[in-house]
C-alpha cells in the first residue's frame, strides 16, 4: 500500500521527465508548419488511444455541461493553442535558449491561480502578489539576461511572448483538468481530450486556404512526430492524468518542476549551452515563486 502511495506523484515526475525531452524532438521538425505538427501528433494518439473511449462511453454519455466546458477548454485551449505556442516558440531557438523557453512554463501555477481568482472569484493573498511579482522578475532576467531594454531582439521577445501563452494555456487547463478529473477517470479524461483536439484540429486545417501537404513530410519527421506521440506527447499525457486525479493540484506543481530542471541540464549536457549568471538567478526566482505558491494555498 505504501508503494501505491507514491506511483502518482512518481508517475508526474516522469511526465515532467519526458516533457524535457519534447523540445529536443520538436526542434528537428522545424521546417514543418506548427499547425499540421499538432493535428498529425493528435490523430496518431486518439487512434492509439481509441479503445480508452470505448471503454469509457458510459462515462462520456452522462457527461454534464460543465464537465464538457472543461474538456473543450482542455482540448482546444491546453491541446491546441497550447501546443502551438510552445512549438512556435521553439522554433526560435536560434535567438532564445531551450533552457529559456522551457523555464517559463513555471508560469503556469501563477496564471492559475489568477484565473481561479477572476473565473471563481477567490481572494488573492499578499503572498501570491509578492511571488507573482518574484517570477515577473524572475521571468525577465531568465529571458534577456542583463540585456538592458533598449538592446532587446524582437525575435527574442516574440519567442519569450508564445512561451508565456503556452505557459498561459497549460496552466489553465491543469485547473479545468483538475475539475474533469473529479467526474472522470483519467482513462476517459485522455482519450476524450486527444479525439476532441484531433477533431477540432482537423476541421481548422481543412478551412486553411493554403494548407500543408502531408506528402511533402520526410520519412524522418514522419518518425519524430511517431516517437513524440509514442514518449513526450500522448503517452506523457496519460501518465500525467494518472497522476493528476490522485494529487492535490498544488502537490503537483511542485513535481512538475523537474521539467524545467531537467531541460536545463540536458540542454547542458546535450548542447553545451549553459545560462548566464543573470538567466540563472532569474530561474532560481522562478523556481522559488513557484515553490512558495502551495504553501500559500495550504495556509488560505
Amino acid at each position: 500500500m505504501k508503494t501505491m502511495k507514491f506511483l502518482p506523484p512518481a508517475a508526474i515526475i516522469f511526465a515532467a521527465i519526458l516533457w524535457s525531452f519534447d523540445g529536443f524532438l520538436r526542434q528537428n521538425l522545424a521546417g514543418v508548419p506548427s499547425f499540421l505538427i499538432i493535428l498529425l501528433e493528435h490523430i496518431i494518439g486518439a487512434i492509439l488511444f481509441f479503445p480508452l473511449l470505448i471503454r469509457g462511453w458510459g462515462e462520456i454519455k452522462s457527461i454534464r455541461e460543465r464537465t464538457w466546458i472543461s474538456v473543450a477548454w482542455i482540448s482546444i485551449v491546453g491541446g491546441i493553442l497550447g501546443t502551438f505556442f510552445y512549438t512556435k516558440a521553439l522554433s526560435y531557438i536560434g535567438y532564445i535558449d531551450l533552457s529559456v523557453v522551457v523555464l517559463l512554463q513555471k508560469f503556469q501555477p501563477l496564471f492559475a491561480i489568477a484565473l481561479a481568482a477572476l473565473v471563481l472569484r477567490e481572494p488573492l493573498t499578499r503572498r501570491f502578489l509578492a511571488c507573482a511579482t518574484g517570477a515577473l522578475v524572475g521571468g525577465y532576467f531568465v529571458t534577456f539576461g542583463a540585456i538592458p531594454m533598449a538592446q532587446w531582439d524582437d525575435k527574442t521577445l516574440i519567442a519569450a511572448l508564445f512561451a508565456l501563452l503556452a505557459a498561459f494555456s497549460w496552466g489553465s487547463s491543469t485547473v479545468l483538468g483538475k475539475h474533469a478529473l473529479k467526474n472522470l477517470s483519467f482513462l476517459t479524461v485522455t482519450s476524450l481530450r486527444l479525439w476532441v483536439t484531433a477533431i477540432v484540429a482537423f476541421i481548422v486545417f481543412m478551412s486553411l486556404p493554403n494548407q500543408p501537404a502531408l506528402l511533402s513530410l520526410t520519412s524522418q519527421q514522419w518518425f519524430i512526430i511517431v516517437v513524440i506521440v509514442l514518449s513526450t506527447g500522448s503517452v506523457a499525457l496519460f501518465i500525467y492524468y494518472y497522476g493528476l486525479k490522485q494529487v492535490p493540484a498544488t502537490h503537483a506543481t511542485i513535481y512538475e518542476l523537474f521539467w524545467p530542471l531537467s531541460a536545463v541540464i540536458i540542454d547542458w549536457v546535450i548542447r553545451g549551452k549553459v545560462l548566464s549568471p543573470p538567466q540563472m538567478a532569474g530561474g532560481v526566482l522562478i523556481l522559488l515563486s513557484t515553490l512558495l505558491l502551495p504553501r500559500n494555498r495550504a495556509n488560505k
